[in-house]
C-alpha cells in the first residue's frame, strides 16, 4: 500500500542527503517496492516569512507516517522538534533515520548525530521514557534503507493502526 509520509529533517546541513533518501523508490524497476509520497514541498519553506507552525500542520494532513531523517544537528532543530511532537499528539506512525553515512555530493559522509526522537518524553503506565523507546530507528546506510524504507514505513503505519 503507498502512504502519504511527511519528512521532517535538518534543511540546510542535510538537504542533499534528503533528496537522495526520499526520491530512493523512483530509480527502481517498476514494481519492485512499493512507493512512499513525500506530501512536504521542502524546497519552499524557507521562503515563507511566516506561518511555519500552520504550514507543518497542512502538511502533516493526511499523512500516516512521519519519517524523521536525521543528522548531526537535528536534535537541536525547534522545527523538527515541533513536528515529531505533533505527529506523535496526532497519533501518526513515526520512524526515526539517522543518515549521516548517506554521502553529500561535495562533502561526503558526516558526524552522527543523536536521535531527536529522545528529546521528548512521554508517559507510558505512569513513567517517563524517552519516545526514542517507542518508535524505531534506522540507520539508512548500515540498516540497508534503500531496500527497506518501505518496509520501515508501513511498519511505522501499522504500528500507529493506519
Amino acid at each position: 500500500m503507498a502512504r502519504k509520509v511527511f519528512f521532517s529533517f535538518h534543511y540546510d546541513r542535510d538537504v542533499h542527503r534528503v533528496v537522495q533518501v526520499r526520491n530512493s523508490w523512483v530509480v527502481r524497476p517498476e514494481g519492485e517496492a512499493t512507493p512512499f509520497y513525500d506530501k512536504a514541498e521542502f524546497e519552499q519553506v524557507k521562503q515563507r516569512a511566516g506561518g511555519i507552525e500552520k504550514w507543518i500542520e497542512d502538511q502533516l494532513k493526511g499523512t500516516s507516517v512521519t519519517v524523521v531523517l536525521y543528522g548531526a544537528e537535528t536534535y537541536d532543530r525547534e522545527w523538527v522538534r515541533h513536528e515529531i511532537k505533533r505527529s506523535h499528539e496526532l497519533k501518526k506512525g513515526i520512524v526515526a533515520i539517522a543518515i549521516h553515512n548517506v554521502r553529500h555530493p561535495q562533502k561526503g559522509t558526516d558526524v552522527a548525530g543523536k536521535n531527536p526522537l529522545s528529546y521528548w518524553q512521554v508517559n507510558v503506565n505512569g513513567q517517563n521514557v524517552p519516545m526514542s523507546t517507542l518508535y524505531r530507528q534506522y540507520d539508512w546506510v548500515n540498516d540497508y534503507g534503500y531496500q527497506n524504507m518501505p518496509t520501515w514505513i508501513e511498519a511505522a503505519a501499522r504500528a500507529a493502526g493506519r
